[in-house]
């Protein structure tokens, strides 16, 4: 049987790659209306998630064939799996960061035509941290392989306490952040459209848009502290954990704007990803005395996160969304 630990990033996979996504970004931002505020409809963001989860499919399918060709059936087979594997436990995991986000556009007023410019950038430093935290992982696990041990204990402890305060909504009131940025800038009382910074009596003020932007990259850095080290317990191969982390960001913000109005439903979502975290962690411990198949990784997380949302929606039907986005 071939050796399947190996990492397959080529230097022209890795620019290719980075190409794609920068091309992606210029359409969005250039082209599909993003220079343009203007809120995003239903239609538009299905459209735009129908797409982004089309798109990760058919990566994964050149990833095979292009595997297939090169190092054979059991490497792409392999591969392939740890990438669409990666691909759920990141986009699960990111649906409770938009949680996070309904909340701060809440707390803001932000104007629902203002929402997707912020996003975007939003985005731009989320794939940015990402790769940094990536890298330096990966090569601190090449380095100190017990690390993953101590990530496995991590995402316990993070999975319990996710499961004993799901219930519970952080005061922004209280962020030490939020309250450091206004004690230390000049903050605006209104917005100013998409702009962040405004010139006032020949003084820069920040708008509350910049509060807004902060306060979603801290979240952003926040969730890849778990959503990272989760995906490790699947591969430490840099470009699988790197393009299956950027495929589910780059959906993330098609994700919220189809799904921000109905956040209520989703009650019980919570509770599945703080079991995935437990049992991802517990995969990691375990590693030394038991090998998982990643077939069974992929089986058990879709499982969990999909009995979960099913759940979710069978005991909210027929009842009308308390929390509405602005």
């Amino acid at each position: 049987m071939p050796e399947t630990n190996i990492n397959i990033g080529e230097p022209w996979m890795w620019g290719a790659f980075i190409v794609f996504v920068l091309a992606m970004l210029a359409l969005d931002l250039f082209v599909f209306g993003g220079r343009k505020a203007h809120r995003v409809s239903v239609r538009e963001a299905s459209a735009w998630v129908i797409a982004w989860c089309l798109l990760a499919l058919s990566f994964a399918g050149l990833l095979w064939w292009y595997l297939n060709g090169e190092f054979g059936g059991e490497i792409a087979r392999q591969k392939t799996l740890e990438f669409l594997t990666g691909y759920l436990i990141e986009q699960s995991l990111s649906i409770d960061n938009m949680f996070i986000f309904v909340m701060i556009f809440t707390y803001f007023a932000v104007p629902p035509e203002l929402q997707r410019r912020v996003l975007l950038y939003g985005v731009l430093g989320a794939i940015v941290m990402r790769a940094v935290m990536i890298f330096a992982g990966v090569w601190l696990v090449s380095q100190f392989e017990w690390l993953l041990y101590v990530f496995g204990v991590f995402l316990i402890i993070t999975g319990i306490k996710m499961l004993i305060f799901a219930d519970q909504q952080p005061d922004l009131e209280k962020n030490p952040l939020l309250r450091w940025v206004r004690g230390h800038m000049r903050i605006t009382s209104g917005f100013h459209g998409e702009r962040f910074f405004v010139l006032q009596n020949g003084v820069r003020w920040a708008t509350p848009m910049f509060l807004v932007l902060v306060l979603i990259e801290a979240s952003d850095l926040m969730f890849a502290v778990d959503s990272i080290p989760a995906i490790f317990a699947v591969t430490t191969d840099p470009f699988i954990v790197f393009t299956s982390n950027i495929f589910a960001i780059m959906g993330l913000r098609a994700l919220y704007f189809l799904l921000a109005d109905m956040a209520d439903r989703f009650h019980l979502l919570k509770y599945g990803l703080a079991i995935v975290l437990v049992f991802i962690g517990g995969k990691m411990t375990l590693m030394p005395w038991f090998h998982m198949p990643v077939e069974w990784s992929l089986a058990v997380v879709g499982g969990v996160i999909f009995g979960s949302v099913l759940l979710s929606l069978i005991t909210t039907k027929g009842k009308a969304p308390e929390n509405q986005s602005p």
